[in-house]
């Protein structure tokens, strides 16, 4: 590399700054541990505390815990794990056959089927209720599909929540099914083994960590999501919408934090079996492994775009139905189009404020979230000071994947609106909002960022400290400008997230930081659902707009950042 490309070549030693530079290293690695302790570990220990006590805070043990023992908790728990079970039975081999498909066959246009495939993701799962009920509500176009049933109950929950959970199970398999040897192929062809026998002995057994995975994280986004079960649950109640009862019906915070602790556990384990997987994983491919290239076969090449047809085709009704229900006077009454559902100041929810405090919560997310993730990450991986605070750091930035939303959100009430507290000023305000949906989302983000910052070899921290270069300098002129394409990703994640999170601050809000997507909630019980749907909309369209201006400043960065990835000596 020649030295006007090499970033480290322009460093020059400076040896009154190195302890300098090392103590500062360190106490930003502890400033990113407190706070990963004050804003996630904290409100966590605050819902132990809340469990043992009444609906007036006095303390009454494990008395609450006894209505885990009573018939109407049975029948939360077998509902909840009913609709999550099946809901998994559906997405996974759905998600597989279309990831085979798109990884295992030449179909064409697969770039447009998964960018379709991926739509779910810029809506909140309040949208395919929503659309469940323009489409088999009372009524629905296609309510005469259903005969004498009901979309008011656990089918109408699991398909919504198929919608909602497809794409996350999907990316998964997609990478999964993309690490395959072609000598294990080859060599079950030559021993005479069909393709029934070779997916059951080569390809079952290679993505079978992948299948764990997405049936885990299927499983777990299920049973803690609030959204779909709250729209089309009916009287089909679930744990997580009586959460939401407890707390925001009855006041009764202390079973709310029980039912709050039940509902980590099955989060906790899918966390424990997903880590698990993935220390398993390590060990399918070797260094020789040869990459499978699918090979053109017409009626495996028809069949897979005909079903990936089918599934976009649906996902794009469901998506479809409530954007164009916002456009429709009354559905299914007068067809004509208008724009008075977007008139959200005269209805209930909280207007065009609640438009405008999402895009403020987004670009905070996304600004405070890219900067404490990837520093966070940086600390943990390329710096060597303070070893007790990158340890910490560490296992705390993985803990909020296996911490659900409302959970989250209950913690944020406890430790907050605590009086004796001194962050109490912080309670109501959109700063807060910002803080916890940045810890809702952290895990996620801190492993996008992990894995890029693993792509860099030590080499250039060893070769800065070596001259006495502080580490803000290799910072600024090494890792950052390689890793920022994985910075801007970090960012769009935080920003699609917070535009369509519920769960996490449905408890946290004011009527002053009302959000779109809780005012898509309250729209829909005041029985506003087609502005409901204008405002699901609305987020819908916002997320992919985002999404297209990160893809092209991800695209500038890559140009401008990365160009000496070109260049040879």
């Amino acid at each position: 590399m020649s030295a006007s490309l090499n970033p480290l070549v322009a460093l020059r030693p400076r040896p009154l700054l190195q302890a300098k530079s090392d103590r500062f290293a360190g106490a930003l690695a502890w400033l990113s541990c407190l706070f990963l302790l004050v804003f996630l570990a904290l409100p966590l220990i605050a819902i132990l505390g809340k469990a043992g006590q009444d609906k007036s805070g006095q303390y009454v043990g494990l008395a609450n815990f006894a209505g885990l023992f009573d018939a109407r908790f049975g029948y939360l728990l077998h509902n909840s794990v009913g609709v999550s079970l099946a809901t998994t039975a559906i997405v996974i081999p759905l998600a597989y056959c279309f990831a085979a498909a798109m990884m295992r066959t030449c179909m064409p246009a697969k770039p447009m089927f998964r960018m379709l495939a991926l739509i779910p993701l810029l809506a909140p799962s309040l949208l395919p209720g929503i659309s469940l009920i323009y489409l088999f509500g009372n009524q629905g176009v296609l309510k005469a599909w259903l005969g004498d049933g009901s979309i008011y109950g656990p089918w109408g929950i699991v398909l919504g929540e198929v919608f909602y959970t497809f794409p996350h199970a999907l990316m998964i398999l997609l990478t999964a099914l993309s690490l395959a040897d072609a000598r294990l192929y080859e060599a079950a062809t030559s021993r005479g083994a069909g393709k029934v026998r070779q997916f059951f002995t080569v390809t079952l057994p290679s993505v079978r960590y992948g299948l764990i995975s997405a049936a885990m994280l299927v499983f777990t986004l299920v049973i803690t999501d609030f959204g779909v079960p709250k729209i089309v649950g009916g009287k089909f109640d679930v744990l997580a919408v009586e959460i939401y009862k407890q707390v925001i019906g009855q006041q009764n915070f202390g079973m709310g934090s029980v039912y709050g602790l039940v509902l980590l556990f099955p989060a906790v384990l899918s966390w424990l079996v997903d880590r698990f997987v993935q220390k398993k994983q390590k060990a399918l491919l070797t260094a020789r492994a040869q990459p499978l290239q699918p090979q053109r076969r017409a009626i495996t090449d028809i069949v897979a775009t005909l079903f990936c047809v089918l599934v976009s085709v649906w996902l794009v009704v469901m998506l479809g139905t409530s954007v164009a229900a916002a456009f429709i006077k009354q559905w299914p009454y007068n067809m004509a189009p208008t724009l008075a559902h977007f008139d959200f100041d005269n209805m209930d929810g909280g207007g065009w404020l609640a438009y405008r405090n999402s895009l403020k919560l987004a670009l905070g997310v996304a600004l405070l979230g890219g900067v404490a993730v990837f520093t966070g990450a940086y600390w943990v991986e390329k710096i060597r000071t303070a070893p007790v605070a990158r340890n910490v750091t560490g296992f705390l930035a993985v803990l909020p994947m296996a911490v659900p939303g409302m959970v989250l959100g209950l913690g944020y009430i406890f430790f907050f609106n605590a009086p004796g507290n001194p962050l109490n000023v912080l309670y109501g305000s959109m700063v807060l909002l910002v803080v916890c949906t940045v810890v809702h989302y952290y895990s996620t983000a801190h492993l996008t960022a992990i894995t890029a910052l693993k792509q860099l070899d030590g080499e250039f921290e060893h070769v800065s400290a070596s001259l006495k270069v502080p580490f803000w300098t290799t910072l600024r002129r090494v890792t950052l400008p390689i890793c920022l394409p994985a910075v801007l990703e970090i960012a769009r994640y935080f920003f699609v997230s917070a535009m369509t999170t519920v769960s996490a601050v449905i408890f946290l809000y004011t009527p002053d930081t009302v959000l779109s997507s809780v005012a898509v909630l309250n729209m829909d019980d005041a029985g506003d659902t087609a502005a409901a749907a204008a405002m699901a909309t609305l987020i819908v369209a916002t997320s992919a707009a985002v999404c297209l201006v990160f893809g092209l400043l991800s695209w500038s960065a890559l140009r401008r950042t990365q160009r000496w990835r070109g260049h040879r000596d």
